[in-house]
């Protein structure tokens, strides 16, 4: 059975960071790329950063320069460094796995991530 578990998200001030975590299990990891996405009320779920399984990494360009992705093949794991957070980074954080030569796709139930002061 696949899960993707996400973990890090809470409440911070305006200016503050965060860091997420997601655990996968019952995927072979280190083949598949991975993601965050986030979808705030009321609009559409939105990238925020990829990483490839090679290890290229891209992002949504509302947080180029001050969000960072990265990995750990080691431990099955993706992270997501926020810094600067606005309250437009509020919404729903999810994990995203993807397997693209094989169509295959999972997602994790979600972190909340609010940003207020």
């Amino acid at each position: 059975q696949v899960q993707l578990v996400e973990s890090g998200g809470g409440l911070v001030q305006p200016g503050g960071s965060l860091r997420l975590s997601c655990v996968a299990s019952g995927i072979t990891f280190s083949m598949y790329n991975m993601g965050w996405y986030r979808q705030a009320p009321g609009k559409q779920r939105e990238l925020v950063a990829l990483i490839s399984a090679g290890g290229s990494t891209n992002y949504g360009d509302s947080v180029k320069d001050r969000f960072t992705i990265s990995r750990d093949n080691a431990k099955n794991s993706v992270f997501l460094q926020s810094n600067s957070l606005k309250p437009e980074d509020t919404a729903v954080y999810y994990c995203n796995a993807k397997w693209q030569r094989r169509g295959v796709e999972y997602w994790g139930q979600g972190t909340q991530v609010t940003v207020s002061s």
